[in-house]
C-alpha cells in the first residue's frame, strides 16, 4: 500500500486527488498540505486526515506526493520531494520554463524515483486504447485539435485561477492537446504560431518525419463557442479521438495505478521526461507567437 500526501489545497486537488486517492484499494491518503492554513486545515477534515503547514514534515510520512498547484510552484516543490526520496504524481504542465522541468527530471532520475504527470486524456481508457491501436497501425500525416473552453464565467471553479489567466489555454489546454498528438505524429521539430481574439492560441507544428498538426486553443471562447475534437487522417483514413469512458476521479485511479506499476519498474510514457519534452514545446510556440517566426523545439 502506498502511501500518499497531496500538495495542494484548490478545487483540482480536492475534488480529483484526494477523493481518487482517498478511495484508491491500492494507495493511503495520509495527509495534505498547502500554502494557506485555513484551505488546508479544511481539507483535511473533510478526507480526515492530517493538515500540514510544513511540506518537510510531511515528506517524512508518505511514499509518494500528488501535486496540484501551479506550474511554477510545482517545479521546485517536486525537485524537493525526489530529493527526499518520494515518487511523483505530478499535474501539467510540469513547469513554464524548460530548464525547471529538466530539474525535476534530473533530480527524479537521481533519486531513482517513480513519475507520472497527469496528462487527464491519457488515463481514459477509451483514449488509451485508440493512441495504441492507433500509434501501431501507423501513417498518420496530419492532426487537427480544437479545444475552446470558456473557463471565466461565474461559478466556474477555475475562474479565479492566476496563472491560467496570465499564461492562458497555450499552458494549460496545449499539454492535453499535445498529449493525444504527440503520440500518433512523433517529436515536434520545429512550430509557428499566431494569437487570434479572445486570447486564443493557434499552432502549427511540423513533426519528425514529415507529418504536421494544427492545435486551437483558448480559455476564453464565447459560452456558446466551446468546442472540443481532434481528427487525424493518414494513410489509412481518418479518424476522431473517441469520447471519454471514465471520469476525472477514475482517471486519477488510472494515474496512481500507472506511479505504482513505475515504482514497481515498468514505467509509463506520460512520465516526467515526457512532461519536460511537452514544456519545450510550450516555450518554443510562446517564442513564436511573440515574434512572428518559426522557432526551432
Amino acid at each position: 500500500m502506498m502511501r500518499f500526501g497531496v500538495l495542494g489545497t484548490g478545487h483540482w486537488a480536492t475534488v480529483t486527488q484526494a477523493a481518487a486517492l482517498a478511495t484508491h484499494p491500492s494507495a493511503t491518503l495520509v495527509g495534505v498540505w498547502g500554502r494557506s492554513p485555513e484551505k488546508v486545515a479544511e481539507m483535511g477534515s473533510r478526507y480526515g486526515v492530517p493538515a500540514y503547514t510544513d511540506v518537510d514534515a510531511l515528506l517524512k510520512e508518505v511514499d509518494a506526493v500528488a501535486i496540484a498547484l501551479p506550474p511554477a510552484v510545482q517545479a521546485p516543490l517536486a525537485v524537493r520531494a525526489a530529493q527526499a526520496g518520494k515518487h511523483l504524481l505530478l499535474d501539467k504542465p510540469l513547469a513554464l520554463d524548460p530548464a525547471a522541468a529538466d530539474e525535476v527530471v534530473a533530480a527524479a532520475n537521481a533519486a531513482g524515483v517513480a513519475t507520472v504527470v497527469f496528462f487527464t486524456n491519457r488515463f481514459i481508457p477509451a483514449v488509451d486504447a485508440f493512441l495504441r491501436t492507433n500509434a501501431e497501425l501507423g501513417g498518420w500525416y496530419a492532426a487537427h485539435g480544437t479545444m475552446y473552453t470558456s473557463i471565466f464565467q461565474p461559478g466556474n471553479p477555475y475562474s479565479a485561477s492566476v496563472w491560467r489567466k496570465e499564461k492562458g489555454g497555450l499552458w494549460d489546454l496545449g499539454p492535453h492537446g499535445l498529449s493525444v498528438v504527440l503520440p500518433l505524429l512523433g517529436p515536434v521539430v520545429d512550430l509557428s504560431a499566431a494569437e487570434g481574439p479572445r486570447d486564443t492560441a493557434h499552432l502549427l507544428l511540423r513533426h519528425e518525419g514529415g507529418a504536421a498538426s494544427t492545435l486551437s486553443l483558448t480559455l476564453d471562447a464565447a459560452p456558446e463557442a466551446k468546442s472540443f475534437g481532434f481528427a487525424y487522417f493518414g494513410e489509412h483514413g481518418a479518424t476522431t479521438l473517441p469520447e471519454w469512458d471514465a471520469n476525472q476521479v477514475e482517471a486519477f485511479g488510472n494515474a496512481v495505478n500507472a506511479l505504482l506499476d513505475a515504482a514497481a519498474g515498468r514505467p509509463h510514457a506520460c512520465d516526467a521526461a515526457f512532461g519536460a519534452q511537452v514544456t519545450r514545446i510550450l516555450s518554443a510556440a510562446e517564442r513564436a507567437r511573440s515574434t512572428s517566426t518559426i522557432v526551432t523545439v
